[in-house]
């Protein structure tokens, strides 16, 4: 298959994850929500369900969601409750909501609430403290309720067996993400900003097994192309989320390529694999606890700047000549980092931009002159 038509079915699961919901449903499957992120998806996939990580809309506005959460909440958290609300996502069997922010600890409160009636809602609490035994022991007893409930949704017990073999269709899915990545970035050319996103955002929608099928396939066909003499600019990314193609196509338009991220929503989810061998519940807990550089995990060696310095590394390994830097309007957690991201930026005499982004938007007109200005000090 020519790389265009792979880039096709990856925007066709991307843009409409609703179709694969019902196909699934269609098909007598089950299928669980999971609210981002750091949930342990491998059990949903062990019990014979299918996970689908719901990152809120760029499509929808918020109304019903207004009678549950302040108008200051992100709207990740609030279009993710908006459609469950509207009906959107009435075809799910059940819901994984974690805590990893202050805005999702109180939201999970407003899916169970609001979701009651409708389907189950299943709470997962993180410790900040990890890596101690103790930390481990916490996640351990959080992942050991979940399996309980999805065993309940599912009718069926989950074997240590099948945690396993899920363990490695989801470390074979990582580490063809990780390999996307890098040959995106050398081949800016065939992989457009607009593409390299759908790629990444169809993840978290299509069964593993056949995202990764896809994608090996065009990993390999990346692999034959010739070296690429990209002329324009090479930026990294940062930040929660950047999946609305209109924002991304103003990075295709200016010839701006991104040759590696610092994304949630993308590669930030694809660092640390899970042990295939041992006990699997505790190889889960500890591929958490492994979990570094990140902006809502507790680090211990905070006093020196690690994620910062972590960011502006990233950047020079993979030759980018700046960062963009997509700030999700009203998260407290990214806006209190960012003075210390700056100065390791600075440090590194690495430019960079920031752009408040949500998924509310539907003018671009600052974003574009922002980006068109970036490009031109480049």
């Amino acid at each position: 298959m020519s790389i265009e038509a792979l880039i096709g079915k990856f925007q066709e699961a991307s843009e409409h994850p609703h179709r694969l919901l019902t196909s699934y449903k269609e098909q007598g499957k089950k299928v669980i929500g999971v609210l981002p992120y750091y949930a342990p998806e491998e059990l949903v996939y062990a019990a014979g369900m299918i996970p689908m990580t719901i990152w809120g809309s760029n499509k929808k506005t918020i109304s019903l969601a207004k009678e549950y959460c302040a108008t200051f909440y992100c709207t990740i958290a609030q279009l993710a409750l908006e459609m469950l609300l509207d009906g959107t996502l009435d075809q799910l069997d059940g819901i994984i909501t974690p805590t990893i922010c202050d805005t999702l600890r109180p939201m999970s409160q407003n899916f169970r609430v609001a979701m009651s009636e409708k389907l189950p809602c299943i709470f997962l609490a993180h410790p900040q403290y990890r890596r101690p035994a103790f930390g481990l022991q916490f996640t351990m007893d959080q992942y050991n309720h979940i399996k309980k409930e999805l065993e309940k949704i599912s009718g069926a017990p989950i074997t240590d067996e099948a945690i396993r073999e899920a363990i490695k269709v989801f470390n074979r899915s990582r580490a063809a993400r990780r390999e996307f990545s890098k040959l995106a970035g050398q081949h800016p050319e065939a992989i457009s900003a607009v593409a390299r996103s759908a790629v990444f955002r169809s993840s978290w929608f299509m069964v593993k097994d056949e995202h990764t099928k896809l994608l090996e396939e065009l990993n390999e066909e990346l692999k034959k192309l010739p070296a690429s003499d990209w002329k324009g600019a090479k930026i990294v990314t940062s930040g929660i989320i950047c999946d609305n193609p209109k924002l991304l196509q103003i990075f295709d338009d200016n010839k701006i390529a991104i040759v590696a991220d610092d994304v949630a929503q993308e590669s930030r989810m694809t660092r640390v694999d899970a042990a295939e061998t041992g006990d699997p519940m505790m190889a889960l807990a500890q591929q958490f606890a492994d979990q570094d550089y990140e902006v809502l995990l507790y680090d211990e060696h905070s006093e020196q700047n690690r994620r910062g310095e972590y960011v502006a590394s990233l950047v020079k390994d993979n030759g980018g000549q700046g960062l963009v830097l997509f700030m999700q309007q009203f998260c407290d957690p990214e806006e209190m980092e960012y003075p210390y991201l700056k100065k390791a930026l600075d440090a590194a005499n690495i430019p960079h931009i920031k752009l408040g982004v949500d998924q509310q938007m539907r003018d671009f007109g600052q974003a574009s002159t922002a980006i068109q200005a970036f490009a031109d000090v480049l």
